[in-house]
């Protein structure tokens, strides 16, 4: 494990329901711990010494003056991991001598492999209580997922889409924020006050793969009940809005949806930046998207010039720099981290009579389909010592189906499973055979950057289409650390115009 600040302290946002139970909820940062204290038996023994110390680690709780020695169970039906530690009675009487309050955070961290401490975060006149978003287009909630990694807390969410509802709500069962149904009928008194709105509206009509209608399409214009809700706040307005979507955005219509966007957000008081972040400088998937950052204006000098820099690339500069009519708030970026996954660390290793796997007719066919490039890849896979992988899509080639194989370890962009050309494929291969079958909801997730605690209980489809339409959350993380935090910790009060 790397030594960086975010590598060995985590803020754990207590729920009311975390309180009535005695519960310390870690289900989204299991990644944290070592693997061998996951999901076991109890583990033996104390911190004084008594019994074995297997599978467990010591955890410290400040005012408390003394250490457990504990794990994370298993479910009894299932034998899946659980999302809180054992200790329940111990964390009670934490909650209880600090009067915890719902929506507190707590602060968990690694002092060595096996020594953690939970305490209670100093609160200051700077920083008395977390950053507040509500989350628009919430889909099955990896905005959140990303700035409650970061301490944030969403007061509020909406979606269109009761199937996407259903995956947000069982991943927050305690959890009243969200609310399903159309944009363009949510009116801006439902929506509480915070600091910064997300917003990943619908790509259909600016994606390259889609109709391009453009910004008034049929869907892409659910923009618009955004900027009607802003307006409608007055000066509610939040201080910062952080928006996603695909590149075509940048280039829909030759840049004039772009540019009538941003302009919408200038009208209303916000001064502007973008940049472009692909998912593989932190999963093994291809999957480049524009996000665009506004803040409320204060009157301080800004920077309208862009630079070229890993975020924001010659072709996004271009569109800044030769658009002087926008007002540009242009921040400087840090450089991005390098992947350290490939496709292999995510695959699920599949028993072979595993029945997603395709049948040997169904194989072949998949495998007549390779051109004759992609047919010479495959051979040197099947000819490999060890088994490797590499994932397809299905194109139209000349008015054939064809099949297309990506083999340098990184997944395709993850799509929503519209015809067959949007299901992603896996193959593997290797001691002189092959094995065919679609990537898995559980696949998808973890290319998406999404911990294996998240939970997947609908259809494959209904899976394919939450992913495919969501954003990567350490991508999230990452604006919501290098920037988001940077410009509410040195804004001064904000000059909201009428």
């Amino acid at each position: 494990m790397s030594g960086s600040a975010a590598d060995k302290k985590r803020l754990i946002r207590v729920t009311e329901g975390n309180l009535r139970n005695n519960h310390l909820y870690v289900k989204d940062h299991l990644d944290f711990f070592p693997g061998d204290v996951i999901g076991g038996s109890r583990c033996n023994g104390h911190a004084n010494g008594n019994g074995g110390a297997q599978k467990g680690f010591d955890l410290r709780l400040d005012g408390l003056n003394e250490v457990t020695r504990t794990d994370i169970g298993s479910d009894k039906d299932t034998g899946k991991p659980r999302g809180f530690l054992r200790c329940r009675g111990l964390i009670g009487r934490f909650y209880r001598h600090h009067a915890v309050k719902p929506g507190t955070f707590v602060t968990l961290e690694r002092l060595s492999e096996r020594s953690y401490r939970v305490c209670v975060p100093p609160r200051s006149p700077q920083a008395a209580e977390p950053f507040t978003a509500a989350e628009f287009f919430a889909g099955i909630g990896l905005v959140r997922l990303a700035l409650e990694r970061q301490g944030w807390s969403v007061l509020f969410a909406n979606d269109i889409d009761p199937g996407k509802a259903k995956m947000y709500r069982d991943n927050w069962p305690e959890d009243e924020t969200l609310v399903v149904g159309d944009i363009h009928n949510v009116s801006a008194a439902e929506v509480p006050t915070c600091q910064l709105f997300t917003a990943s509206f619908p790509c259909n009509d600016l994606s390259i793969a889609g109709r391009w209608e453009g910004l008034n399409g049929r869907e892409s214009s659910a923009f618009w009940g955004l900027i009607r809700i802003l307006r409608e706040m007055g000066e509610r307005r939040p201080q910062l809005l952080l928006i996603e979507n695909v590149l075509g955005f940048l280039m829909s219509r030759r840049g004039q949806d772009f540019e009538q966007a941003l302009l919408s957000l200038n009208n209303l008081g916000y001064v502007v930046d973008a940049m472009i972040l692909n998912a593989l400088h932190w999963t093994p998937q291809s999957r480049v998207r524009l996000f665009v950052v506004a803040r409320l204006d204060d009157g301080r000098e800004r920077r309208t010039m862009a630079m070229e820099c890993q975020a924001r690339p010659d072709l996004l500069c271009v569109f800044i720099n030769t658009h002087p009519n926008i007002r540009w708030d242009i921040q400087s970026l840090p450089s991005l981290p390098r992947r350290r996954k490939q496709l292999a660390e995510i695959v699920e290793r599949l028993a072979e009579d595993d029945p997603d796997w395709w049948s040997e007719d169904r194989a072949t066919y998949f495998f007549r389909q390779l051109s004759s490039r992609h047919e010479a890849e495959a051979h040197r896979m099947i000819k490999g010592r060890s088994y490797t992988y590499a994932t397809a899509f299905r194109r139209v080639r000349n008015d054939r189906s064809m099949a297309e194989l990506r083999t340098d370890g990184i997944a395709g962009c993850l799509r929503t499973p519209r015809g067959g050309s949007g299901r992603q494929i896996l193959f593997k291969a290797g001691r002189g055979r092959f094995r065919v079958r679609l990537l898995t909801a559980r696949e998808c997730a973890r290319l998406q950057g999404v911990p294996d605690s998240y939970k997947i209980d609908v259809p494959l489809n209904r899976a394919l289409f939450g992913f495919g339409d969501a954003v990567c959350v350490p991508a999230v993380e990452w604006i919501a650390k290098n920037y988001l935090k940077l410009l509410l910790a040195t804004s001064s009060s904000p000059v909201v115009s009428a």
